[in-house]
C-alpha cells in the first residue's frame, strides 16, 4: 500500500469523524466511545498496513478451550 493511499484513507476517515462529531447530535458519551473506537480501528489498521500485525492475522481466538491457537 503506498503511503498517498494511507495519508488519503487518514484525510477521509478524519473528515468523517469530524463531521459526525460536529454535525450528528448524540450524546458527549457516545461521541466519546465513537472517537476511541475510530481511533484504535486506525491504529489496528496502520499497524496491519505496514505489516508490524501481519502475524496476528493467522491467530484463532476461543476455539473452544479458552487457549489461543496458531494455525499454519
Amino acid at each position: 500500500m503506498s503511503i498517498v493511499s494511507v495519508v488519503i484513507v487518514l484525510v477521509v476517515v478524519g473528515l468523517l469523524l469530524w463531521l459526525i462529531n460536529a454535525y450528528v447530535p448524540m450524546a458527549e458519551p457516545i461521541k466519546k466511545i465513537l472517537n476511541v473506537v475510530v481511533v484504535i480501528g486506525v491504529v489496528l489498521w496502520l499497524l496491519s498496513a505496514f505489516g508490524v500485525l501481519g502475524s496476528v492475522n493467522h491467530l484463532n481466538v476461543g476455539c473452544g478451550r479458552g487457549e489461543i491457537t496458531r494455525h499454519r
